[in-house]
């Protein structure tokens, strides 16, 4: 990455800016409408937009579906996706290793054991389950998946200084998500019967099982996470071209990390904890908007990422519902139908990439 792909205007043309964010804005919502419309009771548009707003639809019902079960998944879609395309975005900028994200750094997976430990732990001792603590458990569940990432992500973080081959950190990235899931088999096999039962359905991801009492937990702590990335954009572009380069302009690297740190684990935590470990969208998201937009700033890369994960978020939600049928695929197998093309293209374009992340 040279010192002029990164220019002090990241637009070409404003007209251009405003168009692209435009289409982005105008695509997420069209996409978080249908999903409020489509599914095992279709709902016409112009009645999701009359209770949107309050006011009554035909059918007394549809405004029950909407507001109780529609509303708050399409919601944790949009900001699931926002959140895990801005924590892949930093890892990649971070680590400098354009195959970087929560998923495959072992991030998700340190997020999970935290999540493994609260649900398989406290039921081994016979408690009562987690979803039914209220806020406490929330703010608990939250907590743990939240520490679990950020230990992983330091863990990563000390390891990267010591390797700095792309291929070697990815491989050390798996070697902590087999230790974590070896640790979580181990709890599995001492837990109650119905707490491994609820554990398997959390791993395969969904974004349907958030309810508006979580959200309270959920949503804030995302845009806490979205806010802190959004405001970080200048130092990200810093420490894209190098810690060296980033120290002679000034930027105190360790408290960026630390921040970047806080971020990652604040959004990839969340997401885990209360969506389960949904893969591949963090690797996915911020390279379709590098080729899309033909830049690596991240003053223009920040705000499409956020928009493109919650649109591909709420497309794969909604091919994992199945319209027309009563099956409800695992969230997992949909992103892993977008994600694994994209990193395949990534590993097929490796000189570029490195030539990217080189400095």
């Amino acid at each position: 990455m040279t010192t002029s792909a990164v220019s002090d205007h990241p637009w070409p043309r404003l007209g251009l800016r405003r168009f692209s964010l435009a289409a982005l804005i105008g695509l997420l919502a069209m996409l978080f409408l249908l999903s409020l419309a489509v599914g095992s009771v279709q709902i016409p548009l112009d009645n999701v937009l009359r209770i949107l707003v309050g006011g009554a639809p035909d059918r007394v019902t549809w405004a029950d579906i909407v507001l109780k079960f529609r509303l708050p998944k399409a919601l944790t879609a949009t900001l699931s996706g926002a959140a895990l395309a801005i924590s892949g975005l930093q890892m990649q900028t971070l680590f400098r290793n354009p195959l970087a994200d929560p998923y495959t750094l072992g991030v998700s997976s340190g997020a999970s054991l935290g999540v493994a430990l609260v649900v398989l732990g406290i039921g081994a001792t016979g408690s009562l389950l987690v979803s039914g603590l209220g806020l406490m458990g929330d703010l608990g569940l939250a907590a743990a998946a939240g520490l679990g990432a950020a230990f992983t992500l330091l863990a990563i973080l000390v390891v990267a200084r010591r390797v700095q081959n792309t291929i070697t950190l990815l491989i050390l990235g798996l070697m902590f998500g087999y230790l974590t899931s070896a640790l979580v088999s181990l709890l599995i096999y001492f837990s109650l019967p119905e707490r491994i039962q609820s554990f398997v359905l959390w791993s395969a991801g969904s974004f349907s099982g958030v309810t508006w009492s979580q959200m309270r937990i959920f949503a804030p702590t995302l845009v806490i996470g979205l806010t802190i990335g959004a405001l970080m954009s200048k130092t990200l572009n810093a420490l894209l071209l190098g810690e060296t380069y980033a120290r002679t302009l000034g930027l105190n690297v360790r408290r960026a990390q630390v921040w970047l740190i806080v971020s990652a684990s604040l959004l990839a935590g969340a997401v885990t904890a209360f969506c389960g470990p949904v893969g591949f969208l963090g690797v996915a998201v911020p390279h379709l908007c590098r080729s899309l937009f033909n830049t690596a700033d991240h003053r223009v890369l920040i705000p499409t990422s956020m928009l493109l994960g919650g649109c591909l978020a709420l497309v794969a939600d909604r091919i994992a519902q199945m319209p027309g049928s009563q099956y409800v695929l695992p969230l997992n197998v949909i992103t892993a139908l977008f994600g694994v093309p994209v990193v395949v293209w990534v590993i097929l374009r490796q000189r570029q990439m490195k030539a990217a992340f080189a400095g």
